[in-house]
């Protein structure tokens, strides 16, 4: 069994306030390095918003598919 199956198959157990959690730790981590590494934070807020929209390309696509 491969890693992501093994992942797959444990992503299953978890609830839906468990996966908020892990969002919100994600959220927790790159706010952190923000504020160690500086340079993260003087972009554009367009920067932001463009790799927002390339991040979010596939899951919603994968929401929408049949």
């Amino acid at each position: 069994m491969g890693f992501f199956k093994w992942s797959n198959s444990k992503i299953k157990n978890l609830k839906w306030y468990d996966m908020s959690l892990v969002k919100l730790s994600v959220v927790a981590i790159t706010l952190m390095l923000v504020r160690l590494w500086s340079p993260l934070a003087s972009l554009n807020w367009y920067w932001y918003a463009i790799l927002f929209v390339l991040f979010a390309i596939k899951p919603i696509c994968a929401l929408f598919k049949k």
